[in-house]
């Protein structure tokens, strides 16, 4: 890198989930890091209710995984997913789910590696962003977080980004991003304050209407619903306790397109409604919920579902991920936790990049691998939204009646809801095994594309996927033995590894090699050598291209020349 003097290594701007996981992964790695919120605190409401067992895996191996746990439904609490007239009489379907006691009691009995290592979690947004918060800002060298700071403008340059913003007070409203627009005094203090920083790279994890995607004005394509919903977000003490539908975490309604969905406080809710936001939504729920309960609607939330991509993912110094990139609608869960991987894909190639030992391709690779994924969670997202709206065309005037019409026409919704609606529900194959195959930093062995399942886990260990989830004989999880480099891991225990560790060392990368005897493991994979990458994908197995091991220190750490498709 050049001799020039920095502020940071990198600034990120946005200071949701992606952003903050983001910023822990790279100070961990000791990275210098700034990320700026213009909000003045952490999201005041749950936009997002569901960490993906790939997310929770993740924060695992940052050590808050129970931390995270904590904030949101408790192991045994119900997972069910039910349809209902209200919230005050038996279910019309229900679509059983294990909670994360049992769910866990699964995977720990797992040995096909047909699941992964961490179970989902229920916690809302607005309890789980405090939390990174706080890691990011009290327990994690090398960072800086600022709220209340805006990015306005940036320059690039070939050998960094002059990154300008603005303080704003709590309440103000943000000015539009161009710097011609900036009439105030550089040298403030205080509120309206203009402050440049310099820095190596610059990250957008900005959402939906992006600064930074539309000052470097990369098109986000795709699809976009005709009209606004509504999200009502309101708390009740006892709502939970006292409702006579069984407990779980989310209720569909049969009329009205309306849904509710438990946080995982239990005393924080959201409605979600396809009715106008001058609706008398306290009225609404009170029709709803069929009996007497405390109800405070703190927010009602206009949105637009969208199913877009972004063209690209950077330019030159600045990147973009998260909401900024890629827009889902909420039907499976899949917005943040795309994100959450765009974090963990990205922040080891700019460490790497950083400290000198990624070649051009390591970068140049973050788009590569993600948008592709970006692509394949808007299809499932839209694969999970037919299933999960598929039952409301069978909907007649006879489904609220009582008798044998209205018993008639609920079993036939109630067949229909419960063979559909659970595809949002149960996309695991798309939350863990998304394959890298074909980047160019990844090993090329003929035949391996990049396509997974949507619903189910198909262990194998071609290079790009993640490594699957696997118990060893002394009862360790196998994705625990790794550090934060690379790890050439002989499954056997003979591996002359000499070569493959001087070609890492001449790199300056970091390689550890862990060696064991794990003939289940070997079977399960058919693989007896790998090569695990930072964020736990199999870089290289002991096949196919590249045929010598300095080759393949290079492709893997960005210094190609690589496979490309």
């Amino acid at each position: 890198m050049s001799g020039e003097k920095y502020d940071f290594d990198v600034i990120i701007a946005g200071a949701g989930p992606v952003g903050l996981t983001m910023t822990i992964d790279l100070g961990r790695r000791g990275i210098s890091t700034m990320i700026m919120e213009r909000d003045p605190t952490t999201a005041p409401w749950p936009k997002m209710d569901r960490s993906n067992a790939r997310t929770m895996e993740i924060y695992r191996r940052m050590g808050i995984v129970d931390r995270v746990r904590a904030l949101g439904y408790p192991g045994d609490n119900p997972m069910d997913v039910f349809l209902v007239r209200t919230m005050n009489e038996p279910p019309i379907a229900t679509i059983p789910f294990p909670c994360v006691d049992e769910k866990r009691a699964q995977v720990a009995a797992c040995k096909d590696a047909s699941l992964p290592l961490e179970p989902y979690q229920l916690v809302a947004q607005n309890d789980l962003e405090p939390l990174l918060r706080k890691v990011a800002e009290e327990e994690t060298p090398n960072t800086v977080v600022c709220y209340g700071l805006e990015l306005v403008s940036f320059e690039q340059d070939e050998s960094g980004v002059t990154v300008t913003t603005r303080r704003l007070s709590e309440g103000e409203a943000p000015i539009p991003p161009s710097p011609e627009n900036l009439n105030l005094d550089p040298a403030g203090e205080g509120s309206g304050a203009i402050e440049t920083f310099r820095c190596r790279y610059l990250i957008g994890c900005d959402g939906g209407r992006s600064t930074v995607r539309n000052l470097l004005d990369i098109p986000i394509e795709g699809v976009s619903a005709p009209n606004d919903l509504r999200q009502v977000i309101f708390k009740s003490d006892d709502l939970y306790e006292k409702m006579a539908v069984p407990k779980g975490r989310h209720y569909s309604f049969v009329t009205g397109g309306h849904a509710m969905v438990a946080q995982g406080s239990r005393k924080e809710f959201t409605l979600h409604s396809p009715l106008p936001a001058d609706t008398d939504f306290h009225k609404l729920l009170r029709e709803l919920i069929g009996f007497d309960c405390d109800i405070r609607i703190s927010h009602v939330l206009s949105w637009r579902p969208h199913l877009r991509v972004a063209r690209s993912f950077r330019k030159d110094r600045v990147f973009m991920a998260g909401d900024a990139v890629h827009l889902v609608i909420p039907t499976g869960g899949l917005g943040m936790n795309t994100g959450i991987g765009d974090a963990i894909d990205l922040s080891w190639k700019l460490a790497g990049t950083i400290q000198g030992w990624g070649g051009p391709e390591l970068l140049n690779s973050y788009e590569a691998e993600r948008r592709p994924v970006g692509i394949r969670n808007v299809e499932a997202s839209t694969w999970a939204a037919d299933g999960a709206f598929s039952w409301q065309p069978t909907v007649t005037r006879e489904v609220l009646e009582f008798g044998p019409a209205g018993e008639a026409a609920r079993a036939r919704i109630a067949a229909t809801f419960t063979a559909q609606q659970g595809r949002m529900h149960g996309m695991v194959g798309v939350e863990t095994c998304y394959s890298y195959a074909g980047s160019t930093i990844v090993a090329h062995e003929p035949g391996n594309m990049p396509h997974w399942e949507f619903s189910r886990i198909v262990p194998h260990s071609r290079p790009g996927i993640r490594i699957p989830h696997m118990w060893l004989k002394d009862g360790r999880a196998m994705q625990d033995i790794f550090g934060s480099g690379y790890t050439l891991l002989d499954l056997a225990g003979d591996y002359d590894s000499a070569a493959m560790e001087a070609a890492f060392a001449s790199i300056g990368a970091p390689l550890e090699v862990i060696r064991l005897d794990e003939p289940h493991v070997r079977e399960t994979l058919k693989a007896s050598v790998l090569l695990i990458r930072p964020d736990l994908h199999i870089a290289w197995r002991a096949a196919g291209y590249p045929e010598t091991v300095e080759e393949v220190a290079r492709v893997v750490t960005g210094h190609g020349p690589g496979y490309r498709p």
